[in-house]
């Protein structure tokens, strides 16, 4: 019996062994891959309508691979007020948008009030928006910043209107690589934390992963299996989705002068399909992988692609063609062109419409 096979059997193996999942040919393990995503999906891709709003790009940290906030390689600080950001979430929901995706930098300038009062101005001027915000590095610096707990900080969110956390700050969970890339931000283990304190107040959200710079192979599957680890000990299997997400070259202070190969970006997809057979949703995020090549990996495991975005600011900063996010149309269309259903879902993965 082969790996894949054992896989499949419940046979547990290390993070070392996994890693010869790489050396399948590309074919044998997507087919492997899109049988379980058919299992589950069957031929359906899903999207939302949505909108990115980042509030500010002035930032305490300076993580290496990132080229959104404001430094020598983007000498261009801004910083949102509130009224600002219901003009943009207003203009969002007359485009259609169902959920807002609100995402920072790690502000000193804003206080802990702050966060809580645009939160809840959100929730009241739109009761029916669904406000996904505060990636688990943001609760800890706000935890860090202004002296509350992550439970604290968790309960204020939900308390003012927070719905679900995006799952950004996870980059790679290894503590050595961690070092070099975003020394001083949230840690491994508290990251994991925060998740799983989110999830046993009964809420949910997403997984992220950065890779394609100075990561091993090994240090992927490592990430992966934390991952599955942690929804495995979830009272509400808290994570909808695993979003691996491309690193983008440009603008960031890593230097790496090329990215994984199109063939790499997929076994790592169908990788992540294969073994985390307890997260039910693998996005592939279109705006750092291209609309192409993310519907390609539609084949490969995954069976998501994100949303319209509408306006994205942090990806584009490092070189991806996303700034101006994409048409409902446009989106639906290459989605039914690639052979697939398109499905519109809201941000807890319920279907709204069939197109």
């Amino acid at each position: 019996m082969g790996l894949l096979e054992q896989i499949d059997s419940g046979v547990e193996f290390s993070a070392s062994e996994l890693v010869k999942l790489y050396d399948y040919d590309l074919l044998e393990l997507g087919e492997f891959a899109d049988q379980k995503r058919r299992k589950l999906h069957s031929n359906k891709v899903f999207f939302n309508i949505n909108r990115h709003i980042n509030p500010s790009n002035i930032c305490a940290d300076v993580c290496k691979f990132c080229a959104f906030s404001a430094s020598r390689k983007n000498p261009n600080p801004y910083e949102m007020n509130l009224d600002e950001i219901l003009k943009h979430t207003q203009e969002a929901i007359k485009n259609g948008a169902k959920e807002v995706h609100i995402v920072s930098s790690h502000s000193p300038n804003y206080t802990y009030e702050w966060y809580f009062s645009m939160f809840k101005t959100l929730k009241e001027s739109f009761p029916s928006l669904h406000i996904k915000a505060m990636t688990a590095a943001e609760v800890d610096y706000c935890s860090r910043r202004f002296g509350k707990s992550y439970q604290v900080v968790l309960e204020d969110m939900a308390k003012n209107g927070v719905d679900s956390m995006p799952g950004g700050g996870a980059e790679i969970f290894d503590e050595d690589i961690r070092k070099k890339l975003c020394h001083g931000k949230v840690k491994s283990h508290e990251w994991l934390e925060i998740h799983s304190l989110w999830h046993k107040m009964g809420r949910y959200s997403n997984a992220t992963m950065l890779f394609g710079h100075i990561e091993s192979r090994l240090h992927r599957i490592d990430h992966i299996l934390r991952l599955k680890h942690t929804q495995n000990t979830s009272c509400n299997g808290g994570f909808n989705a695993f979003i691996p997400l491309l690193y983008q070259t440009q603008n960031n202070f890593l230097k790496i002068q090329q990215s994984p190969s199109a063939q790499e970006i997929l076994k790592t997809i169908a990788i992540a399909r294969i073994l985390l057979d307890n997260i039910p949703h693998i996005k592939a995020y279109w705006a750092t992988l291209g609309l192409n090549l993310a519907l390609v990996a539609q084949e490969f495991g995954a069976d998501d692609i994100d949303g319209t975005i509408q306006v994205e600011s942090i990806q584009s900063r490092a070189g991806a063609k996303s700034s101006n996010g994409i048409s409902q149309e446009e989106l639906i269309y290459k989605i039914k062109d690639a052979g697939f259903r398109a499905i519109e879902r809201d941000s807890l993965y319920r279907e709204l419409n069939e197109f």
